[in-house]
């Protein structure tokens, strides 16, 4: 067993998952089934924070890849598969295709602004690991 625990990411004491402006003016029975559901999407917006930060992760070693080799920070032809696999996605699970579309393309958006990023630090010689400006930034 390792000497270091992992321990559970805090929601912070500013968080109160049964904070609502209905308080004390909806039935008390219909305001445990609102707060219940609304744990499930507060439980789902976490989980997409850490997916997010896992999808960053990897785009950013991604972003090294294409700086060392001067490939462009985008890639429209990928782009344009992926949105067309995300919209298929979005069919088969019941969701807007536009909808996803529109949050890949801010994905995207920003993914390549960290390439930009990274490409001008590499070509002004400012360029650590990956592992190392990851670190920095939690800093």
């Amino acid at each position: 067993m390792s000497d270091q625990m992992e321990t559970a990411p805090e929601t912070g004491p500013e968080f109160d998952p049964t904070a609502s402006s209905l308080t004390g003016e909806v039935d008390p029975a219909v305001m445990e089934e609102l707060l219940g559901i609304r744990s499930s999407i507060d439980n789902f917006d976490a989980t997409l924070v850490y997916l997010l930060a896992e999808r960053f992760k990897a785009t950013q070693r991604v972003g090294y890849l294409k700086a060392r080799h001067k490939l462009p920070p985008s890639d429209p032809g990928r782009e344009a598969e992926q949105i067309q696999r995300l919209h298929r996605l979005a069919r088969e699970a019941h969701l807007d295709p536009v909808f996803a579309e529109k949050f890949l393309n801010f994905i995207i958006d920003e993914v390549i602004r960290h390439h930009q990023a990274i490409s001008e630090s590499h070509a002004n010689g400012e360029v650590a690991a990956p592992a190392a400006a990851h670190q920095s930034r939690q800093s």
